[in-house]
């Protein structure tokens, strides 16, 4: 199912930024994505700073820092995945499967050097700026700060 972003109302968008370079904080940011995916809402994902690995090639976010003391981004999303929870590949692919719109900041990108690093061909992911966000977004639909 793909939600045609054009036509959706203002209360069936969720635009989420995704700043954090948290391994644990950005898995979220695509579970409260695919959920309002799935429950019929359009959804615009705008990584920017740390999280912008998340969609570098091939696996960028494998270099997220964990907030568990010990832990890597890796060991966090096997032992989720032992519990039966979603891994972040199956929440990405879900994202996209289901018609999230991927964006990454510009700034972002240049702020850390990363602006010429291969980002995933899997994904349809547009560089843009705050105001490229901001135009997505609706003036009255939801957004978060991740």
């Amino acid at each position: 199912m793909s939600i045609d972003t054009r036509t959706a109302t203002a209360v069936d968008k969720l635009s989420l930024v995704v700043f954090s370079g948290s391994f644990e904080k950005v898995h979220y940011a695509l579970v409260m994505a695919s959920a309002a995916l799935a429950t019929g809402r359009a959804v615009t994902l705008f990584f920017t700073m740390e999280a912008s690995r998340a969609v570098l090639a091939p696996s960028g976010w494998r270099h997220l820092r964990p907030d568990v003391q010990g832990a890597t981004a890796t060991s966090l999303d096997f032992g989720y995945s032992e519990r039966g929870v979603a891994t972040f590949e199956e929440l990405l692919s879900a994202c996209a499967d289901l018609g999230a719109k991927f964006m990454v900041c510009e700034m972002g990108l240049r702020a850390l050097g990363l602006e010429h690093e291969k980002r995933r061909a899997e994904l349809t992911i547009e560089v843009g700026g705050v105001v490229t966000f901001l135009n997505d977004a609706r003036k009255d639909g939801e957004m978060l700060f991740i």
